[in-house]
């Protein structure tokens, strides 16, 4: 598996070091509702490894022989500057790109872990488990709280978000991580899914969509 690296939309590299991928369950309430989970209290954080990150503009290889894999289409936030105990003016200044992702999840290896009450890293941070797309400046997008993306599967829509649903913002979500342990440049933030979400199969074909400035094809080897 090739080793992933930061790239902007028009191919150019983004010099800066992958750090740890952040990540936000059950930050939409429609996808909490679908899957039967609670709605959390406070933002519920997990992080995938760094070897977990492949290129989202390349074919997507699933894990053989454990069970049903999940997409989930996510914003993706790319940080700039550190940030440690943020405001949320800080945490603005701080992003440096949005690009989307997708969270793969071995969906019946993380209900066995729920049901233990066991950490969910092994459904959640397997290699391979968070393609990338590249990134867009935030110069070029609107404030973070109205972002729209997309997700079709075989020309079909099946998912639909837009940050203005969320349940706890952009900008609060990486103030309140931040409360928790420092993001560096370099460090990818994840911010939910909305409803939608089903398992992958091989041959299909996906296309996202960010706003109407990124617009990214791959498939299901």
């Amino acid at each position: 598996m090739a080793a992933y690296e930061h790239h902007w939309k028009d191919g150019t590299a983004i010099h800066l070091p992958l750090g740890k991928i952040v990540c936000v369950g059950r930050n939409y309430a429609e996808h909490a509702k679908e899957l039967n989970n609670p709605i959390p209290a406070m933002p519920l954080l997990f992080i995938k490894p760094a070897t977990a990150a492949v290129h989202l503009t390349r074919p997507l290889a699933l894990p053989q022989g454990q069970g049903t894999v999940h997409f989930e289409t996510e914003l993706a936030v790319l940080i700039g500057t550190p940030l440690t105990n943020a405001t949320e003016d800080e945490a603005s200044r701080a992003i440096l790109g949005f690009g989307l992702a997708l969270d793969l999840t071995l969906r019946d290896l993380q209900n066995q872990l729920k049901k233990n009450g066991e950490p969910w890293e092994r459904a959640k941070g397997f290699d391979g488990a968070c393609p990338l797309s590249p990134f867009v400046s935030a110069e070029h997008l609107k404030q973070a709280s109205r972002l729209g993306f997309s997700l079709d599967i075989d020309g079909s829509r099946q998912q639909t978000g837009d940050t203005s649903d969320m349940l706890t913002p952009v900008l609060p979500l990486l103030a309140h991580i931040s409360q928790t342990f420092t993001l560096l440049p370099g460090d990818v933030v994840l911010t939910g899914t909305p409803a939608g979400v089903g398992p992958l199969v091989s041959g299909q074909k996906l296309q996202f969509q960010l706003e109407d400035v990124l617009f990214i094809g791959t498939e299901v080897l």
